[in-house]
């Protein structure tokens, strides 16, 4: 059972990945970018975010080594190289630095065994770490639900059904939720060690999970851009630094 948030423990600190950017006007030079926003639900569920950018992926362990906690953000899309395919005609700006490093990560965070969120791209970083595969544009695969929803704002757009056993059904208190949704990829074969818990109408995967240690989760959607306004989508965040702080009082006993 996850532990209830313990205010008296210090904040655990939790890596969240980030973008490159390489800007076309001004400064010559490459940007890393984060969104306040994921760091601002960490530290609402109790803990102490940092970014970091995209480098050498032998940097990979010794960053892990300082963290308590993995969140694989979003972003553009994965090269599809690493699930053994060409790129579809509609495949979106790929990050090759970012794929590399974020894969080495998620190695270092699993091998150390600390709790991984992913979001969005995370969730597909995840399955692709595991041996997974993409649909590399959801229309294609048969999609009919509206997974790049016009409204920026992060208002919740369509429903998700989720196993009434997974974490993430207990963590919303109910197995249909309504989500945002901003993305054209999405899982097609599902990694080892995974399960997939989250479905939309028309089929398409919004919900993984790990079936062993260390606790991994991946959602589709962007509750970092939901929770202000809609609190429920803190959940997510709850659930996974519930988790944290398990996995370090028990490796403190």
């Amino acid at each position: 059972m996850l532990l209830l948030m313990d205010t008296s423990v210090k904040r655990p600190r939790i890596l969240l990945s980030t973008a490159s950017n390489a800007r076309d006007t001004g400064l010559r030079r490459t940007d890393t970018i984060g969104g306040q926003n994921y760091a601002e639900a960490i530290v609402k569920a109790g803990g102490l975010p940092y970014f970091v950018a995209n480098l050498d992926p032998n940097l990979a362990e010794d960053y892990i080594a300082e963290a308590r906690g993995l969140l694989l953000t979003g972003g553009a899309d994965f090269d599809p190289e690493y699930f053994g395919q060409d790129p579809d005609m509609e495949l979106g700006r790929v990050d090759y630095e970012r794929d590399a490093f974020e894969l080495a990560l998620y190695k270092a965070a699993k091998a150390k065994g600390i709790p991984i969120l992913g979001i969005c791209r995370g969730l597909q970083a995840i399955n692709i770490a595991e041996g997974g595969t993409l649909h590399q544009h959801v229309p294609t695969a048969g999609a009919t639900a509206q997974h790049e929803q016009r409204n920026i704002d992060g208002t919740p757009s369509h429903k998700v059904t989720l196993e009434p056993d997974c974490f993430l059904a207990k963590a919303y208190g109910s197995f249909q939720i309504k989500t945002n949704s901003y993305h054209h990829q999405a899982v097609d074969a599902i990694g080892k060690d995974l399960r997939i818990v989250g479905r939309c109408s028309d089929g398409t995967v919004e919900a993984i999970e790990g079936t062993k240690k260390p606790f991994i989760v991946g959602v589709q959607w962007h509750p970092e851009m939901s929770f202000a306004k809609h609190p429920e989508h803190l959940a997510p965040f709850k659930l996974f630094m519930s988790a944290v702080k398990e996995e370090l009082l028990v490796s403190s006993l």
